[in-house]
């Protein structure tokens, strides 16, 4: 496969949506760097555990009762849960599951989480029609490339105007998953992503409630949907992404149409994929991790601190400005809560984002002492954190890059620990480590869909 030169940048680019079906039909696992491989893996392991454990959560509870007797045939595998329920309604709950404690994968330059929409569609496919874990790894990759890409070509326009680029773009990435394991042909794809173009789901609005996982569930189902008409010759227009009225133009100001097609296939975002060491936005990563390095590195109580000063991007506050959260879900949202959280316990797993510790009368006084002052010149990923202690020193800690970040990855151990933590108390621990060992090993499966029978609760 060779890079494509001839799209264009700008409003009047041609053929976008036709070279990005001819990819995603033509692509092949023989062609994937070892790295990309690798990768994915990653991801695939990192998402399987989120979706466990965030599958007794009350948002997935709810989705699970108010869907269940309208569910199809039960041919789709809901981890961490007994229940399966058909592949759509499978998608979507498992998408919802995997986002629930905010703890997925991450594209930091676009602030996508591409694992639930993309995966979840996969795997609930994947159980209705059988595929190779090669295979199944291919449309991985392919599926998150096309939900990467379209983010990079309208971030950070489209993000600002208040949508929620995981659902909007994931919603693509879903579509590209599901019709490559249908075997859709380079037109139905491209009849496919127009059906897709048709919903983007997710509203900023939605942050700090269950909408937000609703978001990712949704683009999960929804792809299977677009992928299965499309597969039926259902059409759409042939130009849903790049024409004047179409996706790109509609939805953002910004469209950098060469982020989509340049070297497509030789290139991959999903490389670039990063696992969360903590269970919030993305953006209190930096601050969480000075707060934890210094705790550490200083022995530090609470009652020795005086006042917290903390530099960060202005999309910290913007996103995690709320000052008083009462929830779980509004202490993700909540830099105060996070720091406070961080430097009190050492920690910010999905223990530490619940409603008995957000109410907890020793995090309110620590976060209270937390003063947030925004900096133009601090990156998204950077955070200075000065703690003032009651005796007049000051420790310091600039972070470059988090933990977690490209920079500085999660280790395959950590990302093991991690998933164990989450399927504490849902699945086994023997059943646990043989779910762990099967998405190490996806790429020799003979049936990808093992992967979501080891994850059912039984």
């Amino acid at each position: 496969m060779t890079p494509d030169s001839t799209m264009q940048a700008g409003p009047a680019a041609t053929g976008v949506t036709a070279r990005l079906s001819r990819y995603v039909a033509d692509a092949k696992y023989d062609d994937l760097p070892a790295g990309v491989r690798k990768e994915a893996v990653r991801t695939l392991l990192n998402y399987v555990g989120c979706a466990v454990g965030g599958s007794n959560e009350e948002t997935v509870e709810i989705a699970v009762a108010a869907l269940g007797p309208f569910s199809g045939p039960p041919r789709a595998a809901v981890f961490g849960r007994r229940e399966r329920f058909d592949p759509i309604n499978a998608a979507f709950v498992n998408g919802a599951s995997c986002h629930v404690h905010d703890y997925d994968d991450t594209h930091l330059k676009t602030i996508i989480h591409p694992g639930g929409p993309v995966i979840s569609a996969a795997m609930a496919v994947a159980e209705y029609r059988p595929i190779p874990g090669k295979d199944f790894l291919n449309a991985i990759v392919a599926g998150t490339e096309v939900a990467l890409r379209l983010g990079n070509c309208v971030y950070p326009d489209h993000y600002d105007r208040g949508w929620h680029i995981s659902g909007t773009c994931g919603v693509f990435g879903a579509t590209a998953a599901a019709g490559k394991i249908l075997g859709l042909s380079r037109q139905q794809l491209t009849w496919a992503f127009g059906l897709a173009a048709s919903t983007p789901v997710g509203l900023r609005e939605s942050f700090g409630s269950m909408n937000k996982s609703f978001n990712l569930g949704k683009a999960a189902s929804d792809g299977i949907f677009a992928a299965l008409l499309a597969a039926g010759n259902f059409t759409s227009s042939d130009r849903m992404i790049e024409a004047k009225r179409g996706w790109a133009n509609t939805i953002s100001t910004k469209q950098d149409y060469d982020e989509i097609t340049r070297d497509l296939g030789l290139h991959f975002e999903s490389a670039l994929n990063t696992y969360k060491p903590f269970a919030c936005g993305i953006v209190l990563h930096p601050a969480i991790d000075a707060a934890i390095q210094l705790r550490n590195a200083n022995s530090l109580k609470a009652d020795q601190i005086s006042r917290i000063d903390l530099r960060v991007h202005p999309l910290v506050l913007e996103l995690t400005g709320q000052p008083a959260p009462m929830t779980g879900l509004e202490g993700k949202f909540s830099v105060y809560h996070a720091v406070a959280v961080a430097l009190l316990q050492g920690m910010a797993g999905p223990k530490q984002f619940t409603a008995p510790v957000v109410q907890d009368p020793a995090v309110l006084a620590l976060r209270a002492k937390v003063v947030p002052t925004v900096d133009a010149a601090i990156r998204e990923d950077q955070a200075d954190m000065t703690v003032v202690l009651n005796d007049g020193r000051r420790l310091d800690r600039f972070i470059q890059h988090a933990v977690g970040s490209v920079e500085v990855p999660m280790t395959d151990r950590a990302l093991e620990v991690k998933f164990a933590d989450l399927a504490d108390g849902i699945l086994p621990q023997e059943q646990a480590r043989r779910l762990i060992d099967a998405c190490w090993s996806v790429e020799g499966l003979k049936d990808a869909a093992d992967i979501a029978r080891l994850g059912r609760r039984t």
